[in-house]
């Protein structure tokens, strides 16, 4: 039997606006998948985005959902788990959104291990606005702000987690679709800020500019490069030149914020 994505979808939003071959549907799909497999209660669970592709997302989902301002999905976010502590919180944005206006947002919100989960579709450029290179082009990449070459080195977004102080971070691609909702729901269950990134394709503000001939060839680009994190440690350093981890990449158990202002408020009432 088929699995019933319509009950998840907000009547009267589709068809998206997704160009063909994005694989933001892809990840929407996994994302509904998770939330089904946990049989989290839709009106009990918080989407919120800042602005782009990505972040039309929770737009079509028929949950409680937040459209923010562009880099605000995790300050927005992190008022609605303040206020309702029982909610289930996900951010959804793109790597421009949440690395570089939204950087300074992510960072602290991964600092304070606050008991959310932030998808990072991570598609490389910056789609809605105009192509603009972002903080995960990488080196050499054509954009519509660097027409001969991104002389900068991109974030490792998975990196930049960890070190900020996430204590749950995965990594996926878009081609491997039936592992991303696997990625979420161990996510959305860890208690803690929690990262995955999805490794993305954008072929009209991307793919194009450098020469990628087809959707095809991007997602087989995402399958060629993405090595399982088990498989990973079979591997020598030369091997994995070029690679990217896929999996979980790192997961340990902290304090949880909301858990700890509590016991703040409580010592306040107390004097």
């Amino acid at each position: 039997m088929a699995f019933d994505y319509d009950k998840y979808i907000r009547p009267g939003k589709l068809p998206h606006i997704w160009c063909p071959g994005c694989g933001h549907g892809i990840v929407m799909k996994g994302l509904i998948r998770a939330i089904d497999s946990l049989q989290l209660d839709t009106k009990n669970t918080a989407i919120v985005s800042g602005i782009g592709c990505a972040s039309r997302l929770p737009g079509y989902m028929d949950c409680c959902t937040l459209h923010t301002a562009h880099g605000r999905a995790a300050a927005f976010a992190t008022g609605v788990k303040l206020a309702k502590p029982e909610m289930n919180v996900i951010l959804v944005g793109g790597d421009g959104d949440g690395t570089a206006i939204g950087g300074n947002h992510f960072i602290h919100a991964c600092r304070r291990n606050i008991d959310m989960t932030y998808i990072i579709l991570n598609n490389k450029i910056y789609g809605m606005t105009g192509g603009q290179f972002s903080p995960a082009t990488p080196t050499g990449a054509k954009a519509s702000t660097t027409p001969y070459g991104n002389p900068d080195p991109p974030f490792d977004i998975a990196k930049l987690a960890i070190g900020a102080g996430a204590t749950f971070v995965a990594r996926g691609t878009a081609y491997h679709a039936t592992q991303i909702d696997k990625l979420i729901a161990e996510a959305i269950q860890h208690k803690g800020f929690s990262v995955v990134e999805i490794l993305d394709d954008c072929p009209t503000t991307y793919g194009r500019r450098n020469k990628f001939k087809s959707v095809i060839e991007m997602m087989n680009h995402l399958k060629e490069t993405a090595v399982p994190v088990k498989a990973a440690e079979k591997m020598t350093a030369e091997q994995l030149q070029g690679k990217v981890l896929t999996g979980v990449l790192y997961k340990e158990e902290k304090p949880e914020y909301t858990t700890e202002y509590a016991k703040v408020i409580e010592r306040a009432q107390a004097k």
